[in-house]
């Protein structure tokens, strides 16, 4: 963990080192492309091969795909409070995506010419759930439930399973979000089947959800063929805390990133030297009690940090300038430093709000912009499972008015052929 402060002449360069992220290892990205042209060439020839090498399991293209006695089975196991918990979640995530359905412009300028946008859901989006250190059922429900909102037709979800086990609280999510089509198959393979299709997994045309370094890879080599979500980097959260902030509250916010992996990112910042030292220390005695431990004190030690600053607006200079994926705000009253936000995934207002709610069960989505990227980029929402459409019809009297307009234009850019497609429609006089 480094300790910073904006006083000492070194600052900007700490501050600098503190936000560098490692590239895409080249052999990472070269390991990727093989495997994708493989699967792409071969199709489920290549995905069992790399089944049975990655996964150590034995399957056939028929074996690939979960059945409904599973599902049933995994529903069987998952105690009735997770399943309570799981469908409270279901509906206050699809109560919030809702309201960001768009509607539908229309409108007849005063030359007659009317004009619209009409909005539409993607025909197949494909669901990538991580099986490795931790299975996350939550991602089920957020990366699902908006495309369901959106209207998409066919959501097909993709979750490794090593020794053919899959987590049964993962079909349980899947179960509350309404997926029936699950593969059993993960990592830059599954990736490469939802972009180019196989026998077995029809491709689709979105791919959502996250992943390790080659399952993030895998997305960015295939952007283009079909759309993605983002290319998620490693969890991170920034706290702003005043001094009256509850150091132990603090301590387990800053380690609920660092539990992810030893990339996450979990920074503090604050003006009160007293706070600072005392979440150090409740830090060091939290972790003890951790069953990740071993992974968060690695992350807290690589990439946590506590900055010192000297006042609020250089505390919200700081959060802009990270531009966090999760941005805590626990503060006595937040609104004033809220305002002053202008970079950040999530923001998590007041110190009854830890970021740990929102990544289960208060609505907005939890898939959010990672290594900076809130500065250009927003979380998952409707809006990434729909595409728009404009449309216009022009009446004989605005072609007349308007059209020896447009042929000027067409002749300046040297397309005769523009120019001509409009000429031909104009009146003869």
């Amino acid at each position: 963990m480094k300790t910073l402060s904006t006083t000492t002449p070194s600052f900007e360069a700490d501050f600098t080192a503190l936000l560098a992220r490692a590239s895409v290892a080249p052999e990472v990205s070269g390991v990727v492309r093989e495997i994708i042209e493989r699967v792409r060439t071969e199709g489920d020839v290549a995905l069992l091969d790399y089944i049975a090498r990655f996964d150590k399991q034995t399957l056939t293209a028929e074996s690939l795909r979960v059945t409904a006695e599973e599902i049933e089975a995994a529903l069987a196991q998952t105690p009735e409070v997770l399943s309570e918990a799981l469908a409270i979640a279901a509906r206050r995530i699809e109560l919030f995506h809702k309201t960001q359905l768009p509607r539908d412009i229309e409108f007849t300028d005063e030359a007659g010419i009317t004009c619209g946008m009409r909005w539409g859901a993607l025909d197949a989006v494909g669901l990538y759930v991580p099986g490795g250190k931790a299975a996350y059922p939550s991602s089920v429900l957020m990366n699902a439930i908006p495309a369901k909102v959106a209207g998409v037709g066919r959501i097909a979800m993709v979750v490794p399973a090593p020794g053919r086990v899959l987590n049964p609280y993962v079909l349980a999510a899947a179960h509350a979000a309404g997926i029936t089509e699950i593969y059993r198959v993960g990592g830059a393979q599954a990736v490469a089947a939802l972009a180019y299709g196989t026998a077995t997994i029809k491709r689709v045309d979105r791919i959502v959800g996250p992943g390790n370094a080659y399952v993030a890879e895998a997305k960015r080599q295939v952007f283009g063929q079909v759309g993605i979500d983002s290319i998620a980097g490693p969890s991170e959260v920034l706290i702003i805390a005043d001094e009256g902030a509850d150091p132990t509250q603090l301590a387990y916010d800053l380690l609920a990133q660092a539990e992810h992996d030893e990339d996450a990112q979990s920074i503090l910042v604050t003006t009160s030297a007293s706070l600072a030292e005392a979440v150090a220390n409740e830090v060091t005695r939290a972790l003890e009690t951790l069953p990740r431990k071993q992974i968060a004190r690695t992350s807290w030690d690589r990439h946590g940090a506590i900055i010192l600053v000297q006042d609020e607006d250089e505390a919200v200079d700081i959060a802009n300038r990270v531009a966090p994926e999760h941005l805590q705000l626990m503060l006595i009253d937040p609104a004033p430093i809220f305002s002053k936000v202008r970079h950040a995934g999530a923001v998590f207002l007041g110190r009854n709000t830890p970021e740990a709610m929102g990544d289960y069960i208060i609505g907005p989505n939890h898939v959010l912009p990672t290594s900076g990227t809130a500065r250009f980029a927003s979380g998952l929402s409707v809006y990434d499972f729909m595409k728009r459409t404009t449309y216009a019809a022009v009446p004989g009297q605005a072609l007349a008015a308007l059209g020896p307009h447009a042929v000027t234009l067409a002749k300046a850019e040297g397309l005769t052929a523009h120019a001509q497609s409009i000429a031909v429609r104009l009146p003869k006089d």
